[in-house]
């Protein structure tokens, strides 16, 4: 067991990375704009999301206080979490439970692996989590002989289709229910050929495919939503009872949690429960929100393990501005405001965390360099800043990465050309009137910088300049 990763300048993690190889944002969501059945799968999904979150977010008067609160707390892990982590592990051992230290998802995977073979386990079941997406554990299970079975119903949709998780809260969401009746009767065994697809149907069959699981696996592997750090608590909110059943009926429990998730105290708990289920599936409260406090005897796991994962966050948190992305509680309503998401689903971000906030935490785990294209993926609208329940301000996060990512040449010397221009005001007005007599030469710009206006146009300079206006007057 060690800790003494945290804090320390981080290399990119291994075991995560950019999913799609070579591949950059621009021509991964070239290719998915051409996809029109996926477009309005997006379409009529996100708007759901919105009206339903909209709905229950106004009847809340002191929702922007509660953000606000979410906020602070989420700062105030950041400044001591060193500190926190050191507390939540001596609480869950005081509780009978077990902590083990992760510097990156190599390590990670290979605890938990070691974890079920030693359980004599063949096989695990699963609760949705992104930090097992992120380090790759179900391919890593699958090397050792292991399988892993997906319990929540969109994560199994992709387990059986082979296929990528697109959003964070509703990982099928590129999927029609077409499509997923077309995938059950192809992948889910002794599944009935008269399958429709009505909803109902397909999740009654879902559900009969997991119930042989849920008795008769004996290890599951959960990630966590909070860890309360003064009573070693940890929580998982869901919406199907699927999570539950993995909690509660093993005899081992592995819990693979990023090392940002903890919360100090219950008091804070009480916050982040109005917050989440608002913002993420527009519900006042989580049908289902369990919590376990190490080993009970008797009742549920009798083998109760924490995987507390660096894998990239101690990097993160040493970047003052760029720390903010730690604050993310995995609600994904800046996914269901995004113009950009919307239009390219999750798939073209390359990473197990899309949109928005993929856009600026993936960079950051795996370096900027490698996902340079990550931070353009957006329009700075600005819409993402204000649906966050804890009021990450993902524009400035975006900007501040953008200035990190590798640069043309021709750019450089174009902003420093730029910067002395304005800095000396006679040149400053010569160019103003050299600007305006651009007007006549259209909207593009002239290689080497026509690469600019590739995807846009260019301003058109006003008929008179500040300066003029002012003279005038």
């Amino acid at each position: 067991m060690t800790r003494t990763f945290l804090g320390m300048p981080a290399t990119a993690p291994r075991g995560v990375g950019n999913l799609r190889g070579e591949e950059s944002f621009p021509a991964a969501a070239r290719r998915a704009l051409g996809d029109a059945q996926l477009r309005r799968n997006l379409r009529h999904a996100t708007t759901t999301i919105r009206a339903k979150s909209g709905a229950v977010i106004g009847e809340l008067p002191d929702w922007e206080q509660l953000r606000a609160a979410g906020s602070a707390i989420k700062a105030d892990v950041m400044a001591r979490l060193p500190e926190l982590l050191e507390q939540l592990e001596s609480a869950v051992i005081a509780a009978g439970g077990t902590v083990h230290w992760a510097a990156d998802a190599v390590e990670a995977n290979r605890i938990v692996t070691d974890l079920v073979r030693a359980a004599g386990a063949e096989r695990v079941m699963k609760v949705k989590s992104m930090a097992t997406q992120e380090i790759g554990l179900n391919e890593a299970l699958e090397a050792a002989g292991i399988e892993p079975v997906e319990t929540d119903l969109a994560e199994l949709i992709v387990q059986l289709g082979r296929d990528r998780p697109s959003h964070i809260l509703v990982p099928a969401i590129h999927r029609n229910r077409a499509e997923i009746r077309e995938i059950f009767l192809r992948e889910m065994p002794g599944v009935d050929p008269a399958l429709t697809d009505e909803p109902a149907a397909l999740a009654a069959a879902a559900r009969r495919h997991l119930r042989e699981t849920f008795l008769s696996t004996r290890v599951a592997v959960s990630g966590a939503n909070f860890a309360v750090a003064e009573t070693g608590t940890l929580a998982v909110v869901e919406s199907e009872g699927n999570g539950r059943m993995c909690l509660t009926l093993p005899e081992t429990l592995i819990t693979v949690m990023g090392v940002e998730k903890i919360i100090p105290s219950w008091a804070d708990l009480e916050v982040f429960l109005q917050l989440l289920p608002r913002a993420s599936t527009g519900e006042r409260m989580n049908p289902y929100t369990s919590m376990w406090t190490g080993v009970t005897p008797g009742d549920g796991p009798q083998q109760v393990h924490l995987v507390l994962l660096d894998n990239g966050r101690s990097a993160v948190l040493a970047d003052a501005v760029g720390r903010q992305a730690l604050h993310c509680i995995r609600c994904s309503a800046c996914l269901n405001v995004c113009p950009v998401y919307e239009r390219t689903g999750g798939h073209a971000y390359g990473s197990v965390y899309p949109g928005p906030i993929g856009a600026v935490l993936s960079p950051q785990l795996t370096g900027v360099p490698d996902n340079a294209s990550l931070p353009y993926a957006s329009s700075l609208c600005g819409a993402c800043y204000d649906a966050c329940p804890v009021k990450i301000n993902i524009p400035e996060l975006l900007v501040h990465l953008r200035g990190q990512a590798p640069h043309p040449a021709t750019e450089a010397a174009a902003m420093g050309a730029a910067a002395y221009t304005m800095d000396h005001p006679r040149l400053y007005a010569a160019a103003q009137r050299a600007a305006g007599l651009a007007r006549l030469a259209g909207r593009a710009l002239l290689p080497p910088l026509n690469g600019w206006t590739a995807s846009r146009d260019l301003p058109a300079a006003p008929p008179q300049t500040f300066r003029q206006w002012w003279a005038e007057r």
